[in-house]
């Protein structure tokens, strides 16, 4: 996954979650911030950012705020990228042996999962979510409660008794990290949830990523510790 136009600069405010102040070369300027997420431990008053200077002449933004320093570690943190980024990795011949059709946005009785693939004579369901939150080199999901993602694990389970492959993919927007486990901490109920989903057979995997200003790939698996 590629960003075009890459333009480094400071973190100031967010005074929503749409928007955030940034500071290019000494310029006040408002960006998009390409995720409704809080961040709160990475969108810090003087981290170093990337931002993404749109073509768009009529857009009210001129930049999206993509990816963010902390530390040494650079984070994307563009919420549209995890579907992106699976999307190419399989494409590209990863995760299945033969996929005849991997298909986005698909409905399953009143759900409705990322992904449904037929590939290795089966038939799969696929949600793919994305992790920015990391600590002490462990990534952890989800950084704030999230009964959307409770109810996507139920429907997992669902489709798995109903004769589908069922695989929940967290894509860790980073790299460096030693370990994905759910965050109890957080959200309690996600993680007996995830936990659940694992007993019934749905698949938890997870992904780091390269990241570097311009680009984005998926990297290799990283162990799941429920």
């Amino acid at each position: 996954m590629h960003y075009k136009n890459i333009c480094p600069a400071i973190f100031e405010s967010r005074p929503n979650r749409f928007i955030a102040h940034v500071d290019i070369d000494g310029l006040s300027v408002v960006a998009h911030v390409k995720n409704t997420g809080r961040c709160w431990e990475l969108l810090v008053p003087g981290a170093s950012v990337l931002l993404e200077e749109s073509e768009k002449p009529e857009r009210k933004t001129k930049y999206d705020l993509v990816s963010v320093y902390k530390g040494d570690r650079l984070i994307n943190m563009d919420s549209q990228a995890p579907n992106r980024l699976f999307f190419e990795w399989v494409k590209a011949g990863n995760f299945f042996t033969n996929c005849t059709l991997l298909k986005p946005e698909t409905s399953f009785k009143n759900s409705r999962f990322d992904f449904y693939a037929e590939a290795d004579g089966q038939k799969h369901f696929i949600e793919v979510k994305g992790v920015t939150l990391e600590k002490d080199n462990v990534a952890l999901f989800p950084d704030a409660p999230t009964e959307r993602g409770v109810k996507h694990l139920n429907e997992l389970i669902a489709a798995k008794e109903a004769g589908f492959c069922a695989w929940v993919v967290f894509v860790i927007q980073m790299k460096g990290i030693t370990q994905f486990s759910p965050n109890d901490e957080t959200h309690p109920a996600f993680g007996e949830a995830l936990r659940a989903a694992a007993r019934a057979g749905v698949k938890v995997l997870a992904l780091d990523c390269n990241v570097t200003p311009g680009n984005v790939v998926i990297n290799d698996f990283v162990p799941v510790v429920l």
